[in-house]
């Protein structure tokens, strides 16, 4: 289910970690790595679940403490790609916690939002550090969704400074 639409305007970012290309590439990995910087501010990943494997499949729940109630929002998707530390490619679609896909429409996204998105990140040697591309086809460039990546890369910096 692979997305071939290159020329759409999507998510696009790239940063540089002060950091060795295999830990940046656990941080993507690892779930308890993947657990402390993914998601915006306000948000925790009580649940990452990663069958790192071409088929496996990734399940992830972002929360965030509201004065009212607890949020939920679940993702699942399918890696299609891994060659380990330089390139990682897998789909993403919303869910309910079982698993069961949502229709993004239903969760207020724009109409037109598909259901499956499409991840890659390269990772490539930047002298003693790590440079990161990441690109989010199916989420435009601009949007929320751009904001939140940028907020969990601060998150990553982050922690790979050691803070």
């Amino acid at each position: 289910m692979a997305m071939t639409d290159d020329s759409g305007d999507w998510v696009r970012i790239t940063r540089s970690f002060a950091a060795p290309i295999e830990t940046v590439w656990r941080t993507w990995t690892e779930p308890a790595l993947f657990r402390q910087w993914y998601g915006p501010k306000g948000f925790t990943v009580p649940v990452a679940e990663m069958d790192l494997r071409v088929g496996g499949t990734r399940r992830i729940c972002m929360e965030m403490q509201a004065p009212d109630r607890v949020m939920r929002m679940w993702f699942t998707g399918v890696y299609t790609e891994i060659t380990a530390p330089r390139r990682l490619v897998y789909t993403e679609a919303m869910c309910e916690e079982d698993g069961t896909l949502i229709d993004p429409q239903s969760m207020g996204m724009p109409e037109g939002t598909p259901a499956f998105t499409e991840v890659t990140v390269d990772l490539a040697e930047a002298g003693e550090g790590t440079e990161m591309t990441m690109i989010h086809k199916g989420v435009p460039a601009g949007s929320p969704g751009e904001g939140g990546w940028n907020a969990a890369f601060d998150n990553l910096a982050e922690a790979l400074a050691g803070g």
